[in-house]
């Protein structure tokens, strides 16, 4: 027999779930160390890089959710180890950071969308995680944000990128600089998420969210994901060059036959990937 697969495997401070709908998974991952508020221990790092992976490789994937267990979202980086080593060489640092920052990054090299349910507080590398997915929904009362400043660090996990690419450099300098938190209703009004709900609802709205996303042709989702992915096409005409060739693929397939079909018999479509 071959090795389980990615639902059916053991992990370390993290939960994962199938969740089975229009004949495609959703991966809902649960941060789960609510004891230390999901901070990102060694062992969940690991978890993390060992899943990506597998994700990565699953044909029949549609979604993945992203949310923690507990009251809270995630309270970023475990840092104690930093206290434990003071003397610790710049070299040394700069390569364990880059090896962490790449590790939980690596989501953002899943061709699938991704949606963090931001259940509760997301905190440093705990938002910038949620900033690294495709979709954000959080709890009205979390508080988000990236204190780095006010521990007398320099921001990481790419937040002096991703924030600006999500809500503006206005807010990027205003949050970063001044290392506020906000709640999850002004993160909605800033742009940061899509949906400020209560906590009790944050998950249920993003698996619905997810169900309607494994409920669209795959081919043409996968390209709209590449489309938006890294701060989006470097000009307007690159846009054109990339929809012309992009939207070509899909009137090619079936799944696009099959939706006109449907929307003109008034029923729902099933895609087929193909």
């Amino acid at each position: 027999m071959g090795s389980p697969q990615w639902w059916e495997q053991s992990w370390t401070d993290l939960r994962v779930q199938e969740r089975a709908t229009s004949g495609r998974r959703i991966a809902v991952v649960t941060l789960d160390l609510p004891d230390k508020r999901n901070a990102m221990s060694d062992a969940m790092t690991d978890s993390w890089a060992r899943l990506i992976p597998l994700l990565r490789e699953d044909a029949e994937l549609a979604a993945v959710v992203v949310t923690g267990a507990g009251p809270g979202f995630c309270a970023g980086g475990d840092l104690g180890w930093i206290v434990k080593d003071p003397d610790a060489q710049v070299i040394d640092l700069r390569a364990r950071m880059l090896t962490f920052y790449r590790s939980w990054l690596s989501i953002t090299t899943l061709e699938v969308p991704t949606i963090a349910a931001m259940n509760g507080h997301a905190i440093g590398a705990g938002f910038a995680l949620a900033l690294a997915c495709d979709i954000r929904y959080a709890a009205a009362e979390a508080k988000l944000g990236v204190p780095f400043a006010s521990l007398g660090l320099h921001p990481g996990m790419a937040t002096t990128w991703s924030l600006p690419n999500v809500a503006g450099f206005a807010v990027a300098r205003d949050l970063l600089l001044t290392g506020r938190l906000v709640s999850g209703e002004e993160a909605l009004r800033l742009g940061l998420v899509s949906r400020a709900l209560p906590a009790a609802e944050v998950l249920t709205e993003a698996l619905a969210a997810a169900d309607r996303i494994a409920a669209a042709a795959p081919i043409a989702t996968r390209l709209t994901v590449a489309a938006l992915r890294g701060g989006g096409h470097r000009s307007f005409e690159d846009a054109l060059e990339w929809e012309a060739l992009a939207q070509a693929v899909t009137l090619a397939t079936s799944d696009m036959h099959e939706g006109i079909a449907a929307a003109a018999e008034r029923r729902t479509p099933v895609f087929r990937g193909r």
